[in-house]
């Protein structure tokens, strides 16, 4: 049996439509009841609700099983806590023997990042816990661009809240999702560390080139003021916000920069390009 917490998130569902494609028991952690049945009509057979930071959640959702994805919520300040206490209730239920595979983020390093820092600090503790363990670092994901894909496909702008000579490396979900069941399935992933990256460094007039010859249509890449960001970001909440302004910050001055040859490996092929990424959620843009 194999945990995935964080269950009902974009990553999440991705894993575990892949451990389900390949036949595996899977268990998911979720927050809420009406995400749990979103996956039981995926075929999850047990569904664990409540949140991560409660003990008797926690400690229900890793019992008996023989490896955990750990996914917390997208930048939570609590992350470190979740961590903590899924490493504790982890080794009580294993005996020391689950594999516990962490989702964390390309360049955890960069203090500058609130939420990458969060996440460095979960990995030192992983180290630290005596379990056979993996990390996997994603790079930012293509499918980021849906949030902007009204003004891309009716404006033909790519806006982003920062320089659009910035160098990011992306990567597509899928393969992510892929790298992560390869990993919890396959014997020999102890105690590494992987990068997950898809693409090359890319500036933001590339990935504009890219939408433009998946659109058929001019796409110009345009820089957004943090001030207009922020105004668009109403609803969100402060720290949330907060920390992606420290994250467009650090994007200005230095990019985010990946090499594909790890998820490469893993994949046995070629990571998804950017354009057959882009046009793969240019069909699923339309059909919904």
């Amino acid at each position: 049996m194999i945990l995935v917490s964080g269950a009902a998130g974009k990553t999440g569902r991705a894993v575990v439509g892949e451990l389900l494609s390949r036949g595996a028991a899977v268990r998911a952690l979720v927050l809420r009841e009406g995400q749990a049945e979103e996956m039981r009509q995926m075929g999850v057979g047990e569904v664990v609700v409540g949140d991560m930071r409660d003990e008797a959640v926690v400690t229900k959702a890793v019992r008996d099983v023989s490896a955990v994805y750990h996914i917390a919520p997208n930048m939570h300040p609590d992350e470190v806590q979740m961590g903590r206490l899924a490493l504790v209730r982890v080794r009580e239920s294993g005996g020391g023997d689950v594999h516990f595979v962490y989702h964390s983020v390309l360049h955890p390093q960069t203090e500058e990042m609130p939420h990458h820092w969060r996440k460095l600090q979960v990995e030192a503790l992983i180290f630290r816990s005596g379990l056979p363990f993996t990390i996997l670092q994603p790079a930012a994901y293509v499918q980021n661009v849906r949030g902007s894909w009204d003004t891309i496909v009716n404006d033909g702008r790519y806006r982003v809240p920062y320089p659009v000579t910035s160098r990011l490396s992306l990567v597509h979900l899928g393969d992510v999702a892929q790298a992560a069941a390869t990993v919890l399935l396959e014997p020999g992933h102890a105690g590494a560390t992987y990068e997950l990256a898809g693409t090359a460094a890319l500036d933001q007039t590339e990935v504009a080139a890219a939408l433009s010859k998946v659109l058929d249509r001019p796409v110009v890449a345009e820089a957004l003021s943090l001030d207009e960001w922020r105004t668009q970001a109403k609803g969100l909440p402060a720290d949330t916000v907060e920390t992606l302004l420290q994250m467009f910050r650090y994007y200005a001055a230095y990019g985010l920069v990946g090499n594909p040859q790890a998820l490469t490996w893993l994949l046995g092929r070629k990571p998804t390009t950017l354009v057959a990424s882009l046009r793969q959620i240019s069909i699923e843009m339309v059909a919904s």
